[in-house]
């Protein structure tokens, strides 16, 4: 099914300050980062030195250099770090952190979650408007841990997309928790979520995040996902995104977040829904 555009479209800056207040909220879950006077001397003068070798390298002028600090200065003002760290560093803070872990494998976390979403059964429905536009699907499979044992107790955190790219909380014509849910297992483990096929995006690109990729040269797309929290106490939670085979932008992320691993091939069910299936395996914390 093809949908058209809002014609109110969510601007960068409406969505850096969603972005921004959702990322305290990360910061707050994930706990104050432990590190010591020495690692953080270490780390911080390796990051300076960085662009130090950049300035030389490249010869970068005062002009250049100026129009570094405003644009940087913008970013702030916009709210958009999180946009900007999300799509263009998270990755390889995921990759690094990947390296000591085992079970599914993860991938960014993005600046579009938000916490406390309603609370489902194991069989359900993502909120949905009466009309809701996109393809139907069905997302299920179980959740279990490294020696094939269910997860009774795992919760499968989700949110997604509209079929008009956008997602609630970020865009003011789409209502609140949309497409957003907390799903609870069964005694199995397992899960099975009717929602609608996501759609690729084009990150905001009307601030000054938008204004570095258009000067240069890159594009602002994102292929279709399902974003996903999987937990259950005592295990390590998993967070992670799931794409789809074929979808535009699958090799072309402008976040470069997209895995081997984490590819979908939904295929039609007895009752023409698509439906595709996907176990997730997490680890003792």
């Amino acid at each position: 099914m093809t949908t058209t555009k809002p014609d109110v479209s969510p601007t960068a800056a409406g969505s850096g300050a969603n972005a921004s207040e959702a990322a305290r909220a990360s910061a707050a879950r994930h706990g104050q980062a432990e590190s010591s006077q020495e690692r953080l001397n270490t780390v911080a003068h390796d990051v300076i030195d960085a662009v130090n070798a950049v300035i030389r390298e490249h010869q970068i002028t005062y002009p250049e250099f100026q129009a570094a600090k405003r644009w940087l200065m913008e970013v702030g003002e916009h709210g958009e770090w999180p946009l900007f760290l999300d799509v263009f560093v998270e990755h390889v803070v995921e990759e690094v952190a990947a390296e000591s872990q085992h079970g599914t494998v993860g991938s960014i976390e993005g600046p579009y979650y938000l916490p406390g979403q309603k609370r489902f059964p194991a069989v359900t429905t993502l909120p949905m408007r009466d009309d809701e536009p996109g393809t139907l699907l069905v997302f299920a499979g179980q959740v279990l841990d490294l020696a094939g044992a269910p997860l009774r107790n795992a919760e499968v955190d989700i949110w997604q997309n509209a079929a008009d790219g956008f997602y609630s909380g970020f865009a003011p014509h789409l209502p609140e928790g949309l497409l957003r849910g907390v799903v609870t297992v069964d005694e199995d483990g397992r899960f099975e979520i009717t929602t609608i096929l996501p759609a690729p995006y084009q990150i905001p690109t009307d601030g000054p995040t938008g204004k570095l990729i258009k000067a240069a040269g890159w594009h602002a797309w994102r292929p279709a996902h399902l974003h996903l929290m999987v937990r259950a106490e005592g295990f390590r939670q998993i967070t992670t995104q799931l794409y789809f085979a074929g979808g535009e932008y699958i090799d072309g992320d402008v976040a470069s977040a997209v895995k081997d691993d984490l590819i979908l091939d939904p295929s039609p069910g007895p009752d023409g829904r698509l439906r595709v299936d996907y176990d997730f395996v997490l680890e003792r914390s």
